[in-house]
């Protein structure tokens, strides 16, 4: 039977984060159980709606005296604050790591920034293109005769910002049980991309990465890529494996031996070969074909296709499309995402520390209504 807390309960998360990486990541820990107030007021907003889930949302004026006392009061009971301004500014504002150590020692202060919190870059602006392309990733990404490839921004922003943050608050979350402290974490996407990198640094200028376009995981080998069916769809094709390679190539119904498919030379003719034939049949027939033979086949589906595929149905019966909590699955513990309630919680919020109406009337903006990012933006044309 399973353990009815949830992991991170009893968690307390100061987000000041309004772009991106931060939400995402301050909603993967939400999703574990952990209390998620997101703190708007100037530039730090509400979150994009994709990213609301499972957060209390409190509006505070941060120029005035009143909206920074009552984040301090709220810190005290905090065990994390998650921050993605420039370096500097919540220092500027009174709210910095070494002012909230001083009335919370065992507060956790994630600072989540594209290029970190030092450096001659670390005062730029920048967004997740920019941040892969200090990495490394982005000139290694696309074809080889044009431009590098945009993964969209799910590299720096949600890899290597987000996902890299809520996995350094963990673990700062661990030590504080031995040390009985906090700490200041500071989390750079360049940073995040470079780890996770790590396997492709080594690779680079040698057979199996030459260069962006060419080797072995950039769709240059012919069985490590998409093709094109006759009904225009794309079918994936990932039989790296000796032993997928052959059911991909028996499966193709060729009759000879299966070649030494990590012979370069045989790259050109087997493209050639398989381009013909993917193309005979719709890409949903070709993955019925290959269905329980091991070869590494599946559908590139597009975005309005994903929540009506049978597999990602089987695991999220309870899904009628987007969004789906993909959460993590414990053997003892429940995980259930919370519903999105973007409303202010201000008041709320405020009161539960004590605070007066006259001070909360002080501390927050007139009109107590939590603004924030839109998403998406109104594209003309």
């Amino acid at each position: 039977m399973k353990h009815q807390n949830t992991i991170l309960e009893g968690v307390r998360i100061l987000d000041l984060t309004r772009l991106a990486p931060g939400p995402y990541g301050s909603m993967l820990l939400a999703d574990l159980g952990a209390e998620v107030i997101v703190v708007g007021g100037g530039r730090s907003g509400l979150p994009i709606e994709s990213f609301c889930r499972g957060k209390k949302f409190l509006n505070l004026d941060m120029k005035t005296d009143a909206g920074v006392d009552a984040f301090k009061r709220l810190a005290r009971s905090a065990d994390v604050v998650m921050e993605g301004f420039r370096p500097g500014v919540t220092e500027r504002l009174g709210i910095g790591y070494e002012v909230l150590r001083s009335v919370n020692p065992r507060l956790i202060y994630c600072s989540l920034t594209g290029y970190g919190q030092s450096g001659p870059m670390a005062q730029e602006a920048g967004h997740d293109i920019n941040y892969l392309g200090y990495s490394g990733a982005l000139g290694a990404i696309g074809p080889a005769t044009d431009s590098p490839a945009i993964p969209l921004n799910l590299v720096a922003d949600f890899a290597g910002g987000g996902l890299y943050a809520a996995y350094a608050i963990l673990g700062a979350l661990l030590e504080r049980e031995r040390s009985a402290l906090g700490q200041h974490i500071d989390v750079s996407m360049v940073d995040g991309c470079i780890s996770l990198m790590a396997m492709h640094y080594s690779d680079w200028g040698k057979p199996v990465l030459p260069s962006r376009g060419k080797g072995l995981l950039t769709g240059e080998a012919p069985f490590y890529r998409c093709y094109t069916c006759a009904d225009g769809k794309q079918l994936v094709v990932g039989a790296l494996e000796t032993a997928f390679f052959k059911n991909l190539w028996q499966g193709l119904g060729f009759e000879e031996p299966a070649p030494d498919h990590m012979n370069r030379a045989t790259w050109a003719g087997m493209t050639a070969r398989f381009e013909q034939e993917f193309a005979r049949l719709s890409r949903d027939a070709w993955v019925e074909h290959f269905a329980g033979k091991n070869a590494c086949v599946s559908p590139a589906l597009r975005p309005d296709e994903v929540f009506s595929n049978s597999h990602i149905q089987a695991r999220h019966p309870e899904s009628s499309g987007y969004p789906v909590p993909a959460l993590p699955r414990y053997s003892r513990s429940t995980v259930t995402a919370r519903v999105s309630e973007p409303v202010d919680h201000s008041v709320e919020i405020l009161s539960a520390l004590g605070l007066s109406s006259e001070q909360i009337d002080k501390a927050v903006p007139s009109g107590h209504q939590v603004s924030g990012l839109v998403w998406p933006p109104a594209l003309k044309g």
